[in-house]
This record gives structure tokens, C-alpha cells and sequence, in this order.
């Protein structure tokens, strides 16, 4: 069977930065390739070059040298309106801290992208509801962001990222602000939309609930990328998980005996 063509791909990345009289490598020689639906993972410690390599398949950086295309588009030598087209229609971002608008409501945010793009009133607005219901958000449409939980928040922020059906998603740290069980149910959701979508995700992180879902799983150091086994959650992992989906007032009853 054919692979479908890659949605994402590096060749020999190299990014520097110069601090006084030092000069940084943040990126070495960084190579890799990823294909529709992927939910790619890449973890290790900061400093070591997630977030770079994050930002220039995201056409926020540059490289000092190698190329990177999206959807088979080379961004070596586009102008800043073309990258800013490009990442309208074809880039979804999810942060750490949400990045809502706050005086925008739920609706609002997740419609703002299609409008941007050209997207006709009635249209964004029916793809901005339709979303807020896969993430479960229907009845959270007219909240604004401070009156929402850091869970809804973050899956107002996913489906904002959806919006324009892009081909990619880049997650920086998606549940660095959430506690486990909250982090856990965003994971499920963002996993879930995405794969619906077809879109490829590629999250930095250093959450191993995040990184048990990976269909790929790369780690950084200085600089460097190589490619591991993703790690499956253990039976412990999957007991904590449901006694975690039980409401409080009954999980005590669940080690008792009849």
C-alpha cells in the first residue's frame, strides 16, 4: 500500500543563534518526515530544541540553513504575506496558555481564523459550532474565556486550531498548564478531532500521558532528533485513568468488597 505524501518534511535543519561573543546551535542537522494523520510527539529537556524546530515548521523562525515544506510547499525564500497565507489555511497552533482572546467569547475565538481567511459570517459560524460541540463545549458557546475552566479553554483553543481544516497542528506544551485527569481528557480530545480531521500533530512536550499517545515519539537533545518507541500506558496507567473517570463519591466503593 502507498503512503500518502508528506504533510510535513525537514531536510538537515540548522538553527544558531549568536548570544555576545557565543554562538548557540539550537538545531543540528535536523531531518524528518510525517504523513497525514500522524499524531507525532517529540519530547526532551528545554534547551534542547523542541520549541525552534516547533516554530519553523510553523514559519514563525527561519532556519540558518536546510529547508522545510508543508504540503509538499518549500518555504525556503517565500515572502512574509505568502507564509502568513500559508499558515492560515494550512498551520493550527494549540499553546500552553490557551491565547484566547478575552474579550472574545468561545464562539467568537474559534470563528475569528475563518474570518480571517475569507470565510463567509454564516459559514465561519457554522464551523466554529459545529466544532465547539466535538470538543463538548455546545453549551459554552457565549463564554468568555475567564468564565471557562482550564480544560474548556484549552479544547476552545483545539478546535480554534481545526478551524481551517489545516493539514498540520503544532502543539507547544498543550497540557503544561492542566492537571493530570484535565490534561488527560484535552489529549483524548485533541487525539480524536485530529485523526476525524485527517491532520497531522506534532506536539513538544515533556507530559508522559501526551507522549503514551504518540503514533511516533522523536527526543531532542542538543539539538539533536532520533527516533524512539512510542511508550504504551502500563495496567497501572489504564486503573488509575478509570478510577479517575469515576465521579469521587463512588470510587471508594469500587475497593470494597461485596
Amino acid at each position: 500500500m502507498l503512503q500518502a505524501p508528506a504533510v510535513v518534511q525537514t531536510e538537515k535543519l540548522e538553527k544558531s543563534y549568536r548570544l555576545g561573543k557565543n554562538v548557540v546551535k539550537a538545531l543540528r542537522g535536523v531531518s524528518l518526515t510525517l504523513h497525514p494523520g500522524e499524531f507525532v510527539v517529540v519530547t526532551g529537556p528545554s534547551g534542547s530544541g523542541k520549541t525552534t524546530l516547533l516554530n519553523i515548521i510553523g514559519t514563525l523562525d527561519k532556519p540558518t540553513s536546510g529547508r522545510v515544506l508543508i504540503d509538499g510547499q518549500d518555504l525556503s525564500g517565500m515572502k512574509d504575506g505568502q507564509l502568513t497565507k500559508l499558515r492560515r489555511h494550512k498551520i493550527g497552533f494549540v499553546f500552553q496558555f490557551h491565547n484566547l482572546i478575552p474579550v472574545l467569547s468561545a464562539l467568537e475565538n474559534v470563528e475569528l481564523p475563518l474570518l480571517t481567511a475569507g470565510v463567509k459570517s454564516k459559514k465561519a459560524r457554522e464551523r466554529a459550532h459545529s466544532l465547539l460541540g466535538r470538543v463538548e463545549l455546545a453549551d459554552r458557546t457565549d463564554h468568555l474565556p475567564d468564565e471557562l475552566s482550564g480544560g474548556e479553554q484549552q479544547r476552545v483553543a483545539i478546535a480554534r486550531a481545526l478551524a481551517n481544516s489545516p493539514k498540520v497542528i503544532l502543539a507547544d506544551e498543550p497540557t503544561g498548564d492542566l492537571d493530570t485527569k484535565t490534561g488527560s481528557a484535552v489529549v483524548q480530545v485533541m487525539y480524536e478531532l485530529a485523526k476525524q480531521e485527517n491532520a497531522t500533530v506534532m506536539v513538544v512536550t515533556h507530559d508522559p500521558v501526551v507522549s503514551s499517545r504518540a503514533d511516533r515519539l522523536f527526543e531532542m537533545r542538543d539539538g539533536v532528533i532520533n527516533e524512539g518507541k512510542p511508550a504504551r500506558p502500563s495496567v497501572e496507567q489504564h486503573l488509575i485513568r478509570a478510577v479517575e473517570s469515576v465521579p469521587p463519591e463512588r470510587q471508594q466503593s469500587l475497593f470494597q468488597p461485596n
